[in-house]
């Protein structure tokens, strides 16, 4: 006897919601959202599981938001999450204020003193972000970077440590022709003024989705690690950018190495490398198998 159907519960409709919106892949979030909320039919569960998954998913993908009265645009990160749906635009010194689900940024106001860091760590601050800046607009065409004081935003002058982090956020959709990708590397900078060292370490993300008439992905990971000496704000800032430069272009290259060689190193080992018989097809000389041949010879046929 057939086991009878159960009703998902309201919270188990919400979980599955949340779990297709978390996992949507870059810049799909929406087409997602849109049939959800069609195979739902309960805008209460939908509305919930939205109000839930965007704002995890938006940091994620450290979407870029522009802010309107022309003040640019901001990436919405946890490093520069404030409170409510408030973030910190270092560049500007402006907070913006977003709406999730929609995606846009409904509001701009000035920081205030205390959400941004004192002048002696701002001019480390900026030193690195004018660089980064001419890294990224050489490397991203569609690239955005920001970068945050994350600890010692209070340090008012040498002999203390402080850290910075400076992400990087680049999208290429294309949902019109089936295909959609995304980079996203954060890099922590630890500046420790006792030993002179700046410490870097980095974690690099890569996601690319095509679906035309298929589904393929690829989540590709990576962290690395580097130092340098602890300079002036300009010297340091060059030294960090160019080591920042060479693990993406390193990392870059190692990919697209290893997706040359798939049809001839990984596709290759994934099938049977001879027959059940262990003996190779011999394709230079086939004449030798007639299908009709060795049928008529099993039927008996022509005796």
């Amino acid at each position: 006897m057939a086991e009878e159907e159960t009703e998902l519960s309201d919270k188990q409709k919400k979980e599955i919601a949340k779990w297709f919106l978390l996992n949507a892949p870059a810049g799909e979030i929406q087409y997602v959202a849109k049939d959800l909320k069609s195979v739902l039919n309960n805008d209460d569960v939908y509305d919930e599981a939205a109000s839930e998954a965007f704002p995890v998913y938006n940091k994620s993908h450290m979407i870029c938001l522009e802010m309107p009265g022309r003040f640019g645009d901001v990436l919405v990160t946890s490093y520069g999450e404030l409170q409510g749906n408030e973030y910190l635009d270092p560049k500007t010194a402006q907070v913006a204020i977003v709406d999730h689900v929609k995606q846009v940024c409904t509001e701009v106001r000035p920081a205030t003193d205390e959400e941004l860091p004192t002048p002696y760590v701002e001019e480390y601050r900026c030193a690195l972000e004018a660089e980064m800046l001419k890294y990224v607009s050489e490397a991203y065409p569609k690239g955005s970077c920001s970068v945050y004081c994350i600890n010692g935003k209070d340090v008012e002058g040498p002999g203390y440590d402080f850290e910075l982090v400076a992400v990087i956020s680049a999208a290429r959709l294309s949902p019109q022709n089936f295909c959609t990708g995304s980079w996203r590397s954060i890099w922590n900078i630890e500046c420790k003024d006792d030993i002179q060292v700046l410490e870097l370490k980095g974690k690099l993300q890569v996601g690319a989705h095509y679906f035309e008439e298929g589904n393929v992905q690829l989540d590709a990971k990576h962290e690395c690690r580097d130092s340098t000496m602890f300079q002036s704000p300009d010297d340091g800032a060059i030294a960090i950018a160019s080591l920042i430069r060479h693990h993406e272009t390193e990392y870059l290259a190692s990919l697209e190495a290893s997706y040359l060689n798939l049809p001839d190193a990984t596709f290759k080992d994934l099938r049977r490398k001879l027959p059940v018989t262990r003996t190779l097809f011999p394709w230079h000389s086939t004449s030798q198998f007639n299908l009709t041949r060795e049928i008529s010879k099993e039927l008996g046929i022509g005796k």
